[in-house]
């Protein structure tokens, strides 16, 4: 039970953050990509405090076996670049570009009950599962 409440609060957390943040306004990502119009550096600043926050403390991380509540931790090891990465990057950018939403902000933003942010999610939503389909 503790993992799950643990999970929770700090999903809560993170979007208490991402609304702090205005990442959940698709215009604050749309003029992070309009770097040649009128560009928003907000989203550079937040992800230059993530990796602020995430840099530091990623070697003790990768040494770890459990987390701090005792679940394994599954570090990615892949580091082969290959068609499947490349096009799954390119169909997250493209959804991120159109729709301004990555799924974070996009979950965050459900509570809005905006008709435009719930098809974004079902749409993911979807996109997860056939990607799932795919792979198995």
């Amino acid at each position: 039970m503790l993992p799950i409440l643990t999970s929770f609060i700090i999903a809560t957390l993170f979007s208490v953050g991402l609304i702090i943040a205005e990442m959940t306004d698709p215009a604050r990502v749309i003029g992070f990509l309009d770097i040649a119009g009128r560009w928003d550096a907000t989203l550079l600043l937040v992800m230059g405090g993530a990796l602020a926050v995430t840099l530091p403390l990623f070697p003790w991380i990768q040494r770890r076996k459990k987390s701090l509540l005792g679940e394994p931790l599954r570090v990615p090891t892949a580091r082969r670049i290959d068609a499947r990465l490349i096009i799954g990057a390119a169909i997250f950018g493209i959804g991120w570009g159109l729709g301004g939403f990555c799924p974070g902000p996009a979950l965050a933003s459900l509570a809005s009950a905006i008709p435009g942010v719930i098809l974004f999610v079902i749409a993911m939503a979807v996109g997860q599962w056939l990607a799932g389909r795919i792979n198995s």
